[in-house]
């Protein structure tokens, strides 16, 4: 099985970066841990700073576009979907007492990553302010991420030798099917 995925990522690197880039955009971290310790594990061959790249600007760029969403729509589309308010209220709150650091780690926090910056668009908070905060904050976070994977990858190698690969498959699958399970509960 692992050969197919190394001759995918050999020969359709450049769509794996886009993948990332898409999937970093919308969500983001099990892409990128998943992906990172696979490439230091040898399953995949990527660019371990092409990868770092292309999840910075994917969830830089992912949050930019809900903050510009929430400045210009959001107030009309809280009314049209009432059950954001209650996930946009708590991110007020969250921004009345913590502004600036909330800001910085609003994507390491379950259930709040998306919803933020869609939030933080419909309050004082301005452009200039939310670009640069962001871009420390999606920093931060691509590093966090890509080298945590990485250095797992590493770790399984390490501890675990050839099983490693199984491990990291069965791990892929566990979060695949925890996704869909949460995908098909909250539908």
């Amino acid at each position: 099985m692992e050969q197919w995925i190394i001759n995918l990522t050999n020969n359709y690197g450049e769509l794996a970066y886009l993948a990332i880039f898409v999937w970093t955009f919308l969500e983001g971290e099990t892409i990128v841990l998943l992906t990172a310790a696979a490439l230091s594990g040898g399953i995949i061959h990527l660019n371990v700073w092409m990868v770092l790249l292309v999840s910075f600007l994917g969830s830089f760029s992912g949050d930019q576009v809900w903050f510009a969403v929430g400045r210009r729509y959001g107030a009309g589309l809280l009314h049209r979907w009432p059950s954001l308010e209650d996930k946009a209220a708590g991110v007020f709150r969250l921004l009345d007492r913590h502004n600036d650091l909330f800001i910085l780690t609003f994507r390491f926090i379950y259930g709040l990553r998306n919803i933020s910056p869609f939030a933080l668009g419909m309050t004082h908070v301005s452009r200039k302010r939310f670009l640069a905060l962001n871009a420390v904050a999606a920093v931060t976070w691509a590093n966090a991420f890509v080298w945590g994977g990485f250095f797992l990858g590493r770790a399984l190698d390490k501890y675990l030798g050839q099983a490693s690969q199984f491990a990291l498959g069965i791990f892929v699958l566990v979060m695949l099917f925890g996704w869909l399970a949460g995908r098909f509960k909250s539908a």
